[in-house]
């Protein structure tokens, strides 16, 4: 069966996703890109693990434990774990020592392991501690309200906060609801018009380097495993309202 896949939306504004995936029978899948990190959480035939993320500017191949239940939690962008920045994550992750059930160790401190429903929860400790924290900088370019900063340093700021160009970032975040539409059975035409690629070799380019599927592929539903979740619609409102593993881990 392969990756059995759940997305959904946070109300926390330091929160871009949260996701279930469970592994059945693969062992093997494709690697998409993602604009930001997170942390990960999973069980394999009882043992429990725990990761933090980074973001990844090109899609690829990962290995999936086998008979293993997920938990992930995918940060706004702009977000930073203050001891691992994304910058020094980007293409990688970092497994969590000392991960019993229940609970996992992280920046010197030992939190419980969250269930979908309290993933928030954990967050909002994490910002309290001050474990994560973001650049307002980031955060007002993401809005729209560019500073009075020379560019380069805005775009400095940006690479530091993120791991991540702005142009990257924006670019994932478009490929990224294109595939989960086609994988929805969208026209190619009509996802075209919808997140604005001039042409179909601009979006086949931009499937093939960071998604690692054609069009074609993700329509019908070949190539084997691959981690998009369901809630296309949810992610180009975002795009829309505004204008994504190594180490073994089902990618999020």
């Amino acid at each position: 069966m392969g990756l059995v896949n759940t997305s959904r939306s946070s109300d926390s504004p330091w929160v871009s996703s949260v996701w279930t995936s469970r592994s059945t029978q693969v062992s093997q899948m494709t690697s998409v890109a993602c604009e930001t990190w997170g942390l990960v959480f999973w069980e394999s035939r009882g043992v429990p693990f725990a990761a933090v993320v980074g973001p990844e500017d090109r899609a690829g191949s990962a290995p999936v434990p086998p008979d293993a239940r997920f938990v992930g939690v995918q940060f706004a962008v702009g977000t930073v774990l203050r001891v691992a920045s994304p910058s020094t994550l980007r293409n990688s992750g970092i497994e969590l020592p000392d991960t019993t059930s229940g609970r996992f160790w992280l920046d010197g401190e030992r939190w419980h392991t969250p269930r979908v429903d309290d993933v928030e929860a954990l967050v909002a400790r994490l910002v309290r501690s001050g474990v994560i924290v973001r650049d307002p900088l980031v955060q007002a370019v993401l809005e729209g309200r560019l500073p009075a900063t020379a560019s380069r340093t805005v775009e400095r700021r940006f690479r530091a906060a993120t791991g991540l160009t702005r142009g990257t970032v924006a670019q994932i975040g478009r490929v990224r609801a294109a595939a989960e539409l086609l994988s929805a059975g969208t026209q190619v035409s009509s996802v075209m018009d919808r997140l604005g690629y001039y042409d179909e070799p601009h979006l086949a380019r931009a499937l093939r380097r960071y998604v690692g599927r054609t069009a074609g592929q993700l329509r019908s539903g070949a190539g084997g495993a691959i981690a998009l979740p369901a809630l296309a619609d949810d992610v180009v409102d975002g795009l829309e309202h505004a204008v994504a593993v190594g180490g073994g881990l089902a990618q999020r």
